[in-house]
Parts: C-alpha cells; structure tokens; sequence
C-alpha cells in the first residue's frame, strides 16, 4: 500500500538525480575521514556571525514565512545573520553535491534522510548526537532516528516537518461483499481476508487494492530491511517471502488490481474515485476531490489507520541539517534547532498540510478536535498515528533499488519467479548496487 505525501509540500523523488548519484559524487570526499573526528564540533560558544540556510522548494509559498522566522532569530540573537538561498525541486541532489564538492556548501540545510546519508559519510554532516545531543529530548523518537546511517553512529540532521495518511476505504464496496463497513481490516490476515472475499463476492470485478509491495510495506509487515551495518540488505527473510506470497495469492484471486504492476498514484487513485477498488492512501485533498467528483463515493467513505504488524505506521521526515565545515558551528546549530523547534514547527504545520516532529505538538486541538470539515477529519487520523510513526524506507535503499525490488515482485506475481527466487534476486542487485556507491 503506497502511503500519502502531500501535493503541497510533496518531497516525492521528484529529482533528476538520486541520493546514490550524490554518493558517488562525494566518494573522494570520504577519502578525508568520516570518523569519530570530522562528524562532530563544539556548539557550546557564542552565538554569532553570519550563516547561509538552504532550503528545497519552498520560498514561492512561504517567503513571508522563513523572513519572519529569520528576523525572529536574528532579534533572539543580535550578533547572528542569517542569509536564506532556496533551490529549486528539481536538480536539488545535483547543487548538494556540487557545493559539497566544491566547499561551498551553506552552513544549515534542508534535507532528506536519503540526502543526508552519503554528506554524513563524507564526513559533512554534523553529529547531533555529540554536539547537540541535549535537544533530542525535544523530538518523537522516531523522527530523531529518521537520520541515522547505518554503518555510523550518530545522527545527523534536526527532525523538521513530517507526513503520512490513513487508509481511506469503501463502506458500500465492504457491505455488498457482506463485510462489516464499521470494522475495516485493521491486521494484514483480516485485509488478505477481507480482500479475497470482495474479489469473490464481486466475481473479481471488484479489488482491494492497487499497488503492489514496496519497501515501506515489507517494513510495516514485520520484515527486516537491512543489517545493522548497513551492508546488506535482508528483506528477502522468511517474512518478506510471506508477505509476497500473500500478494501472489490476491493477485491470483483478482483481489489486487490487474493493473497494479504498472500503477501509478495517480491511476490508484482513479480506481478508488470510480469504485474499482476498494481502499487507497490519501489525503485531505482527495476528500475534497471525492466531494465534488465522486458523491457516491463521498457518502460512503471510510477512515482507518495503515495495517502494520509493528504497531508502528510509515512516516516521510524532512531534516535541516548543520555543515561540518561551517566557520559558525554555534550558530549554525542554533538556527537549525530554531527552525525545527515546537513553536516554529507549529507555526508551519499551520500553514502546510505537514505536521510537526516535536514531542507534544500533536496533541495541540489543531490535531485532535473535531470542527466537521474533511480536512480536519484526515488529519486528526495522521496525527496519531505519527506519534510512534518510523521511516521505513532505508536511508540507503536509492531509486535504483526500488526499480529492482519492483521489478522482482512483478517477476513473483505473474509466475517468472517463486517469491524467493525474486526477492534473493532483487537483494542481490541492491546489494550490488549499494557496494557501488
């Protein structure tokens, strides 16, 4: 099941170039050491002089925004200036690994977890963990971790805003096959089961689902996506085959959509709004859509969190990150922390279909009380379920892996493989592909 980004702040890999082709950019930098020595710096002295922070995409629609926040900050701290520089979405990889190549890079900057994994190996990314450790306290478990490396200690950029979805499901579509509408599955046996029997009521004219496995699903189901050195990846387990071969069995029982192997969210998202498959991800922005396109389907429209067998959903983190080599360590970590702060980040999330990494900001009235607008009732759901939310997607799985791992289970589906067979396959290639980095 794909999970939500948000289409006003999305950070989908939109970019032309991935975080491997960032890795192998800045291989000659790691040369300089990576250790115990280069990922950490005093923060502790005065907060002063001038820094640069970069942010991805963001000053056409919240340019008043980061000026009030930048103004906030340099009244806090008189002897401190921040200048902000905003890249553009696309090329954003390509600029971070020139500017690390070239010395250039800002002193504070916005960046993912896939970003920030090989800039933390080049020995560019500050430890948090040793120079700003006392603020992890200030942030969900889950999102702090969101950017640590396998293979290093530490972490390496301030959690910033975060995002997620709940399922949206069809109440007619689960009463027709004889379900319980006001029990959506909430377990992976009770949505295999469910799904097989809505394929069979309908005489398979009805699916469940419409996308296949991706890696954020093998990692809500249980399975373990890599070694803790961050070598090797594992998902081929006896749990990840599990999981494939229960999508082989919907998909052979027409319980996922025949298209899925090629689906997009953009066509998932059409099957649901016509009523050809009964449950898809979304968001606040397709309720409105539903609304106005699909009454039908709006009337009958049901909410329910991501199945997982952790006890934990997916989430999709940004970070703000502190350079290594900043002459103004002080206030570079200062300025990162300020932006990512509760109130900052408050502020923001008000403004944005986001929601904030701080602990405690999700249970502001803003994220738990009713008004009765659609809006209001997705994101209510979202909240909750990030307080204890993970990002399973490895900060080291690049876009060429998930091509791999995409490819394969396609391979299982249709029969060209056993769910084995493709998934030691698909490790095998993203293994390699990982050395090559």
């Amino acid at each position: 099941m794909r999970q939500y980004r948000s289409s006003r702040i999305s950070r989908s890999p939109r970019r032309a170039v991935t975080a491997a082709a960032l890795a192998a950019a800045l291989l000659g930098l790691s040369a300089c050491g990576s250790g115990d020595d280069t990922g950490s710096a005093d923060a502790s002295g005065k907060v002063e002089g001038d820094i640069t922070f970069q942010t991805w995409n963001l000053k056409a629609n919240f340019k008043s925004y980061f000026e009030s926040l930048i103004d906030d900050f340099e009244q806090k701290y008189p002897d401190a200036k921040v200048k902000w520089v905003d890249q553009p979405g696309e090329g954003y990889a390509d600029k971070i690994s020139a500017d690390a190549a070239a010395g250039t890079l800002p002193d504070v900057v916005n960046v993912s977890p896939d970003l920030v994994a090989p800039l933390a190996k080049a020995g560019l990314a500050l430890d948090l963990d040793k120079s700003a450790g006392k603020y992890e306290k200030e942030y969900l478990p889950g999102a702090w971790k969101s950017h640590q490396v396998p293979g290093l200690d530490g972490t390496y950029a301030f959690p910033w805003y975060l995002n997620t979805g709940p399922l949206f499901y069809n109440k007619r579509l689960f009463k027709d096959a004889g379900l319980d509408a006001d029990k959506p599955p909430k377990t992976y046996d009770e949505l295999f089961a469910d799904a097989e029997e809505l394929a069979r009521k309908s005489k398979g004219e009805v699916a469940t689902l419409a996308n296949v496995p991706t890696i954020e699903d093998f990692g809500r189901y249980g399975v373990p996506l890599m070694n803790k050195e961050g070598t090797g990846f594992t998902f081929n387990d006896a749990k990840g085959v599990e999981l494939l071969t229960e999508y082989k069995k919907l998909y052979d029982a027409k319980a996922l959509d025949g298209q899925a192997l090629t689906a997009t969210p953009e066509s998932t998202g059409k099957k649901f709004l016509t009523e050809a498959v009964a449950m898809n991800p979304g968001s606040a922005l397709d309720l409105e859509k539903f609304k106005k396109d699909a009454p039908r389907l709006y009337a009958n429209i049901g909410i329910t969190p991501q199945i997982s067998s952790t006890g934990k959903d997916n989430m999709y983190v940004m970070g703000v990150m502190v350079n290594t080599r900043t002459k103004r360590t002080p206030a570079a970590v200062a300025f990162a922390h300020f932006v990512t702060d509760a109130q900052r980040q408050m502020s923001f999330a008000k403004k944005v279909a986001i929601f904030p990494s701080t602990k405690g900001s999700l249970d502001d009235p803003y994220f738990t009380k009713e008004d009765g607008s659609d809006q209001t009732r997705v994101r209510i759901a979202a909240a909750k379920s990030l307080k204890t939310a993970v990002n399973y997607t490895p900060v080291l799985f690049s876009e060429q892996m998930k091509v791999e791992l995409r490819n394969a289970v396609a391979r299982a589906l249709q029969g060209k493989e056993s769910p084995k067979e493709a998934l030691d396959n698909a490790v095998k290639s993203c293994d390699r592909l990982l050395k090559q980095s």
